[in-house]
């Protein structure tokens, strides 16, 4: 049954936080501005309690910096006890963690397929099923996936097609659990990323890459990870309660539908 008030006390997870000039570390920065409590979840464990440190000493509020490998279901399993034992209820979820692969569909090995699905698609699975049957309990939540521009049109970024095709099943999975736990007070939403300056693109972009980039986009410059993380920020909260199965693109005008 859903609730129409958004709690006070309040915990985000995000996924692949621990990044310096990562998305996930942006989101974690703007929730806690926001009075969100913090779990950051990393593969990296000292950089997610970076995070978690900044989080705490700037914002005040409760955050924790844990080690998860996504992909793993018992490591994910451990995160959330360490979180649901030591912070507050778990209203949000922003599934930020991802991989990348430049490699060409013909020099493709299957196990750097299996890699990109089990971290892309995989892991999104481990993490929102493990905390949504509370949401769904206490019938509010709000989860926000990271896509791409790439699952869209089909490559053309940086990534290619394992890449792809793992951000658009992360773009079927969103739309079916939307209709799924609409119900119960649960929204599901995806963002989709054109090219963005992060280290996902291969490193930090030189200045000729991102012309490169821009000369395709609408707008005159890449993106940056607040540019996402503010359309994260806003769907993760409470008057985006009636918005739900929607993908945002925030590509620069590189899809323009």
């Amino acid at each position: 049954m859903a609730t129409t008030s958004f709690p006070t006390e309040r915990t985000v997870v995000v996924t692949g936080a621990g990044s310096e000039r990562g998305i996930g570390r942006a989101v974690a920065l703007r929730l806690a501005r926001s009075g969100w409590s913090v779990a950051a979840l990393d593969i990296d464990e000292a950089a997610a309690q970076r995070t978690a440190r900044e989080v705490g000493e700037r914002f005040g509020v409760p955050a924790l910096g844990v080690a998860a490998d996504i992909a793993d279901e018992h490591s994910v399993d451990d995160a959330a006890a360490r979180v649901e034992a030591e912070l507050a209820p778990v209203v949000g979820i922003a599934n930020v963690a991802g991989v990348s692969s430049p490699v060409p569909f013909l020099e493709l090995t299957t196990q750097e397929w299996d890699r990109v699905f089990d971290v892309n698609i995989r892991g999104q699975f481990f993490v929102t099923r493990r905390f949504m049957q509370g949401m769904v309990d206490r019938g509010i939540g709000r989860v926000v996936s990271v896509s791409s521009a790439s699952a869209q049109r089909g490559g053309g970024v940086y990534s290619k097609v394992p890449y792809s095709a793992a951000k658009a099943a992360l773009l079927g999975m969103t739309r079916a659990l939307a209709r799924e736990v609409g119900k119960n007070g649960v929204t599901v939403n995806a963002v989709s990323p054109g090219p963005i300056d992060t280290d996902i693109m291969g490193g930090a972009l030189s200045e000729e890459r991102k012309a490169d980039m821009v000369a395709d986009l609408v707008v005159d410059r890449v993106g940056t990870v607040d540019d996402v993380a503010a359309v994260i920020e806003f769907l993760l909260g409470p008057d985006s309660g009636y918005i739900t199965g929607a993908t945002y693109n925030v590509n620069g005008g590189l899809i323009i539908d």
